[in-house]
């Protein structure tokens, strides 16, 4: 027999269609084709109307309902369903009044799944037979189970929709099924045979259980809520429980020799026991099947209430005999008991730990949607992502600090390199070494570097000569322009050159400027080239002839590498080997000590694989580590929670962790019985000397690998800055070539606007002087011709000054022809010096006859190995302009001829940057005419040849003012002033005519 339980109805619900509104969703908000997830739409479908069909008294019905809602919960953190987003009406019918609730939320869905979930849990305990101890605990833990249902629905839906879902109707279930539990726990220790003490403190809660429910239910019933006979079964079982209590605690006190107060208790659990008797025999004897309630429960009510009854008046007979007879202590009245202690033990389930483990997974199955990632679970997981990165950063940084450590305590012992030495492995090393061999492969077919040099200084003095030609036209553009300025003053309009020329002149300055730094350069790779050049010889014949292991050796020679490998090999045939001098004993010694360090080493490799394959298997676990269906389930977690997700998720790479600490633990021990363990092996002599020898012959070693160490560099960066500088100086060759075309269209121009200019300017003076001129040619000539010496101004001033009459006539077109076809000159070349160790530049000779200026020829300085330019490629002729006087002294020109007719003695050349001093014109002095008008058939030698001076300059002044100090040069003057009266008879008498003082266009006019 055993009481009846109370178990919460189901509720019921309408059909509902999840396919099409997750479609749509999935379409509208992951971009997504809903076709792509069919199956899943219809599993969740299907899943519904399982659902609806659950049983509610089996394990099976209550995994159907709990699949279905872990599914939801699933369902929620991917898809927001509600009114404004996916749009489903769900329709749920009150489980007490039947009253039907619809609503778009998903909360609601899942609020009523929970309650069927917690009546199915009710149904189930109270269907289980209590006889058995199965049951009994099945019953136990299904009572607290739904009790934590419905503590789930109470804490998390607070806006109940329908009654069956309010907090008060869903308060007072959780008291029920926790009253029940409590009863089922206490008839297991009844059962038991436990102490009557424990039994009264488990009757006390039971009581206070159901007097809790009681008074919620039958507020509940008035409300039409529960039914009625819920609330009659609660009160029998609330008097019952007390009637239980008060006699298990009488039995105690009577125990306790409180014989009294065990009759007042027995006393009080016969009223108790009487008033559930009567509440049990009004029990109706046909319940409604709404109430979940058996047809027996009335008959079981009766029988157990009769029952304990009997018990407690036959106990209060005995005690009452016993007290009348022997104890005879006074009984107390009711109202002077205590309070019966209560001890609870039942208590709500939480949701969490209702399923366990593997359960859960079991039972829901594995998440339907789970192809469907939501962006915040993405954001979360790259979270994680960088805490995992962090870990492997981590134990890779400490592992990576060991294997430092590992190769510094090796190098610093010169292990395992210095055990063949202790073994007499001396020989070994003195074979060549493959990185050498290798760099004398590459040198293999090396040719010098010179001609590259060659060409690389042949460009750039090509583009040197190029921007100093640009420079000299410029300036004799300048020159021309200011002196027919200075001539013609305001009538001479055309504008000044060195507005124009700036942009050209800074170009050039530019050029120049980065020509110098790119000999800089060159000169650095020249030096480079120099003191590598003999080693790199060496490594290109080694290669050629694959004898670079000789090479080798003759280099460790001359380092004395030699003497030292040789006395130690030398000591080591006449010894034998290092273990070989010793006796037996100490030769055993020495081997295992060697034995041992060789062992250490062995050690320490293999905790460096196994740390570097511990390091590998931690990275390949966090690649494939993947929490983001635990970050789904957790998507509703605040950022504490999220961090403490991802500490426990991260303890999974604990394991890894330790390992790589334990290895380096390990490593750090095997250190240190290396470390004594070698330097007892080096404190023998003998091993002493060994090693002394070999860090001797290692030292040896790398001077020589060093020193070609060095000359294979130098040679793979002679090859990279010779092409470097190839291009670059091709580079500026092309540009340059582009300015001087800029340069000499420039020149051209102006010289086409002077020539148009001055033409005007004659022009416009010829109209208005033609008869005072031929006045003024009469009188000269006339003058000229007189038997009186005394009566020539011109003999006069130039008796006075002490110098002969200038000449007539001193360049031909002879002379130009020779200056304007002088053919290039060779390229300058590296030659080397007596003493062989620099490379130089050497000038080319300068030969054939080359004229000096001539007056209004304006050369300029002349440079070692220049061309001067051609005529006919359209340079700048100064002579289409006529005869032109000196540039005037703040137009800047570096070197000028001596006016003629100068004196030696007076004569000073002028400094660089400024145009020479002139001496001041006398009056009578005539000009020659420009020889651009002398005729095309007459032909005069240069009265002086090609100068060889500094920079090949042309007609230096000093060099001109020793000619003119020499008898030839005086006998040359006249027959040259013989050949120019006979030649021109007309225009020397025009010459003789009077011209303004310190004039040297004077003549000009006349000429014309």
């Amino acid at each position: 027999m055993q009481s009846p339980m109370i178990s919460a109805p189901l509720k019921q619900t309408n059909e509902i269609d999840w396919i099409q509104p997750l479609k749509q969703y999935i379409r509208q908000s992951y971009g997504d084709d809903p076709e792509r997830y069919s199956e899943e739409c219809a599993t969740l479908n299907r899943l519904r109307q399982d659902m609806r069909g659950a049983g509610k008294d089996s394990t099976s019905g209550r995994d159907l309902l709990y699949r279905y809602y872990g599914q939801l919960e699933l369902l929620d953190l991917r898809f927001p369903v509600d009114e404004n987003h996916i749009k489903v009406s769900f329709t749920w019918f009150d489980a007490f009044t039947q009253k039907p609730t619809a609503q778009y939320s998903l909360a609601f869905e899942k609020a009523s799944i929970i309650f069927n979930i917690s009546a199915v849990l009710s149904c189930h305990a109270a269907n289980q037979d209590r006889h058995e101890e199965t049951g009994l605990k099945t019953a136990y833990h299904s009572f607290q189970a739904s009790a934590g249902m419905y503590t789930y629905i109470n804490e998390n839906f607070l806006h109940a929709p329908s009654t069956d879902l309010s907090r008060e109707t869903v308060k007072t279930l959780i008291t029920v099924m926790l009253a029940q539990a409590q009863e089922v726990f206490l008839e297991k220790q009844i059962a038991d045979g436990k102490k009557v003490g424990l039994l009264a403190k488990l009757a006390a809660q039971a009581t206070y259980l159901y007097n809790s429910a009681a008074e919620g239910i039958q507020e509940s019933v008035s409300k039409g809520v529960f039914e009625r006979v819920w609330f009659l079964l609660i009160q029998v079982k609330q008097f019952h429980m007390a009637a239980v209590a008060q006699y298990h605690q009488a039995l105690a006190d009577d125990d306790a020799n409180s014989h009294g107060i065990a009759i007042c208790r027995l006393q009080t659990a016969v009223a108790q026991a009487k008033e559930a008797q009567k509440l049990a025999n009004a029990f109706p004897s046909f319940v409604s099947a709404t109430s979940n309630l058996s047809s027996e429960s009335a008959s079981l009510l009766v029988e157990m209430t009769k029952k304990h009854l009997i018990a407690c008046n036959e106990k209060l007979a005995e005690l009452t005999k016993d007290n009348d007879f022997i104890y005879h202590q006074l009984v107390p009245a009711e109202a002077a008991l205590t309070a019966i202690p209560k001890f609870p033990a039942a208590k709500a389930i939480p949701v969490s730990e209702l399923y366990q483990g593997q359960d859960i997974q079991r039972i829901i199955g594995p998440d339907i949607f789970q192809r469907i990632v939501p962006m915040s679970v993405t954001e979360s997981a790259s979270l994680y992502d960088e805490e995992k990165a962090k870990l492997v950063r981590a134990e890779g940084e400490r592992v990576e600090i060991a294997n430092d450590e590992l190769a510094a305590s090796l190098d610093y012992l010169k292990l395992p390199g210095s055990l063949n030495i202790l073994k007499g492995g001396l020989d070994q090393e003195t074979r060549v070494d493959p990185e050498f061999r290798r760099w004398c492969e590459e040198l293999v077919g090396y040719q010098s570097f010179g001609s590259s040099f060659e060409q690389v200084n042949t460009i750039k003095s090509n583009v040197s000569r190029a921007l100093d030609e640009a420079s000299r036209l410029l300036d004799m553009e300048e020159s021309v322009c200011e002196k027919m300025r200075n001539k013609y003053g305001a009538e001479w309009t055309q504008q000044p050159s060195s507005r124009l020329t700036s942009t050209l002149r800074s170009d050039i300055k530019s050029y120049r400027s980065a020509i110098e730094e790119a000999g800089l350069s060159d000169g650095q790779l020249f030096n480079m080239f120099r003191q590598n050049e003999p080693d790199m010889e060496e490594m290109r014949s080694a290669g050629e002839t694959d004898e670079a292991d000789v090479l080798y050796q003759r280099a460790m020679i001359k380092a004395g590498a030699a003497r030292m490998s040789g006395q130690g090999l030398t000591n080591q045939s006449a010894e034998g080997n290092l273990l070989d001098d010793v006796d037996d004993d100490t030769k055993r010694t020495v081997t295992d000590q060697i034995a041992a360090v060789e062992e250490l080493v062995r050690k320490l490799g293999l905790v460096k694989r196994e740390r570097q394959q511990v390091l590998k298997d931690l990275k390949e676990k966090v690649h494939n580590d993947d929490i983001s269906n635990v970050l789904i389930l957790n998507k509703k977690a605040v950022t504490t929670q999220e961090n403490q997700i991802f500490k426990s998720e991260l303890e999974k790479f604990r394991p890894y962790q330790n390992r790589i600490l334990q290895s380096n633990h390990k490593q750090s021990s095997l250190i240190k019985e290396l470390t004594r363990t070698y330097g007892e092996l080096l404190a023998d002599k003998r091993v002493k000397s060994e090693q002394n020898k070999y860090e001797s012959f290692s030292r040896q070693r790398g001077a020589v690998l060093k020193k070609y160490r060095s000359a294979h560099q130098a040679y793979t960066d002679l090859n990279t800055g010779l092409e470097k500088a190839k291009s670059f100086y091709s580079d500026m060759q092309d540009t340059v070539a582009s300015l001087s075309k800029n340069v000499e269209g420039f020149v051209s121009n102006r010289r086409s606007e002077g020539g148009q200019m001055l033409s005007a300017i004659e022009s416009a003076k010829a109209a208005g002087s033609g008869g005072d001129r031929d006045r003024d040619r009469l009188k000269d000539l006339m003058d000229r011709m007189s038997v009186n010496p005394s009566a020539s101004p011109n003999a006069t001033i130039h008796m006075e000054h002490g110098r002969p009459p200038p000449l007539q006539h001193t360049s031909s077109y002879q002379s130009q022809a020779q200056y304007g076809n002088v053919s290039t000159p060779p390229q300058a070349q590296y030659v080397q010096n007596s003493t062989g160790q620099q490379y130089g530049l050497r000038s080319p000779p300068l030969s054939g006859p080359h004229p000096p200026p001539t007056n209004g020829s304006y050369g300029t300085p002349g440079q070692a190995g220049y061309a001067s330019p051609q005529v006919g490629r359209g340079v700048y002729n100064p002579t289409t302009f006529g005869q032109m006087s000196p540039a005037a002294q703040q137009h800047q020109q570096q070197y000028f001829s001596p006016p003629p007719g100068s004196q030696s003695q007076n004569y000073q050349p002028a400094p660089p940057g400024q145009n020479p001093p002139y001496p001041t014109m006398q009056s009578g002095f005539v000009p020659p005419p420009p020889p651009g008008r002398a005729s095309a058939g007459m032909q005069m030698q240069s009265p002086a040849p090609y100068g060889s001076g500094p920079a090949g300059f042309t007609g230096d002044p000093r060099r001109q003012q020793s000619q003119m100090q020499t008898p030839q040069y005086h006998l040359q003057q006249q027959q040259s002033q013989q050949n120019v009266s006979q030649a021109y008879p007309q225009q020397q008498q025009q010459q003789q005519q009077p011209a303004a003082p310190g004039d040297p266009w004077a003549g000009l006019n006349a000429w014309k």
